[in-house]
């Protein structure tokens, strides 16, 4: 229940493994390296904390999982913790989540003030964060700002699609944003009304070095996928088209599943395509389950639709699958950035993606593949078509897509400017980062009467 206390303090992630900017040379080249290793170099010993909801699932947690190891290898004190919750919670901010992504919802008094800043409380009392600057991110753990146990330049950062949220979603959580030193978001459209400090864009990264990201062979990725392969009665010689999410509302797999069965229908192909869903589910996300249900129903038994969830070695089959494809298609109603699209192109597929969010960022029309309005059934098939029939198109924008993404929307990028946002908070800077999206000078006096605070005079040692 909500109002049993908590005793146990936050949860601290400790990498798994050490990452140094050289290893990213191949990508990103010497002069990046370089120019990365200067940013660090006044940065040592100097406060970075992460405040999220989970450790596994979702692309926040895969960011992070490798920005905490390269940041510290680059002098800096990185931190990253996780709040507590129950599924009351998490069922709550699952609302917040959908509603601040325009979907239309009630949310009622007692979910906010018992599960949600019931919940914050109990995580507050142990709690105790103090560092030169302090990124809490996304809706779950937001409200932790005003309970007094975080010290820094604290910056609210918002990964989800708020281009037209809930008014009374957004107006509930506004005060406690605008506590904040700053708030981060994907697309300038993002902002919502009312935000009275200044506002950053950074676009979400992938590493390079991660093993889903390795650039397979056509040879390794069918002998990472051929168990299940197996186990699905798949013929890898027949075309597949991979559709890559976890199961959400506003990730549209419907849509996807109807225009594959509009393209099957309408058209002849020598080899019958598969259209292939992998998902998991996030620990913060509690309506996976009925989604995936809902779409194996609609799907009816199709012989070539398969369902693929919670696979074992996951980021080698997503990997793998990306790779193998034909052309991988993201169709989101909304889309904070949508990191699996990047990931996509990485592999060097084409991506048949929407019209909303980060993705037109990444899909460019007819360069790294196609762009479409993702209620638009007929387009949808018509562009799966047309990349089947054309192999030696979809190979072009598969390549011009990865290059799109070597040069954006690698790991060292997204660094780099925390890198800057640290220096500027932590006053190594006094120009304010390119970056920033408008001016509030108001705000830059509160900003610096935080960088007074006595905290900020504590040892990096204890930050």
């Amino acid at each position: 229940m909500a109002n049993r206390r908590m005793r146990a303090p936050l949860e601290s992630f400790e990498p798994e493994f050490n990452l140094k900017i050289e290893d990213y040379k191949d990508y990103i080249g010497q002069e990046k390296v370089d120019e990365i290793k200067l940013l660090a170099e006044p940065l040592t010993g100097k406060g970075w904390a992460n405040l999220n909801s989970t450790f596994m699932g979702g692309g926040v947690a895969e960011m992070l999982r490798s920005v905490i190891p390269l940041a510290r290898s680059l002098g800096m004190n990185a931190q990253w913790q996780t709040i507590r919750g129950n599924e009351e919670f998490f069922q709550v901010t699952k609302k917040f989540h959908n509603m601040l992504q325009g979907v239309g919802d009630k949310i009622t008094l007692e979910e906010i003030f018992h599960a949600y800043l019931g919940t914050l409380d109990q995580n507050a009392a142990n709690t105790f964060i103090a560092s030169h600057m302090v990124v809490v991110h996304d809706p779950q753990p937001a409200a932790l700002v005003m309970n007094g146990v975080i010290y820094g330049n604290i910056l609210w950062r918002c990964h989800i699609d708020t281009s037209d949220p809930s008014e009374v979603v957004w107006r509930f959580l506004l005060p406690y944003i605008n506590q904040c030193a700053g708030a981060i978001f994907t697309m300038p459209q993002f902002v919502g009304a009312g935000l009275q400090i200044p506002t950053y864009q950074i676009q979400p990264c992938i590493d390079p070095l991660a093993p889903k990201n390795r650039q397979y062979s056509e040879e390794d990725a069918l002998k990472i996928l051929s168990p299940l392969f197996n186990e699905y009665n798949i013929d890898a010689e027949r075309p597949i088209i991979a559709a890559i999410s976890r199961y959400d509302i506003h990730k549209n797999q419907a849509t996807v599943l109807k225009a594959f069965k509009r393209m099957c229908k309408e058209r002849k192909f020598e080899k019958q395509p598969y259209l292939i869903f992998l998902g998991n589910t996030a620990t913060d996300d509690p309506e996976g389950g009925a989604m995936l249900e809902a779409l194996e129903a609609e799907a009816d038994e199709d012989e070539n639709i398969k369902f693929w969830v919670n696979v074992e070695n996951n980021d080698c089959v997503v990997g793998a699958l990306m790779h193998y494809a034909k052309f991988f298609t993201h169709i989101s109603t909304r889309e904070g950035f949508g990191l699996v699209v990047t990931e996509a192109l990485w592999q060097g597929t084409p991506v048949i993606g929407s019209n909303v969010g980060g993705i037109p960022s990444q899909v460019v029309d007819q360069k790294t593949g196609y762009v479409v309005d993702p209620h638009d059934v007929e387009t949808i098939a018509a562009k799966m078509a047309h990349l089947l029939h054309q192999p030696d198109e979809a190979i072009e924008l598969g390549k011009m897509g990865r290059e799109h993404v070597r040069r954006n929307f690698l790991l060292p990028e997204l660094v780099k400017k925390y890198m800057k946002l640290l220096r500027f908070y932590s006053e190594v800077d006094h120009d304010v980062p390119e970056f920033r999206m408008n001016n509030l000078s108001y705000s830059e006096v509160m900003c610096h009467a935080r960088r007074k605070h006595p905290y900020m005079q504590l040892d990096a040692s204890s930050m």
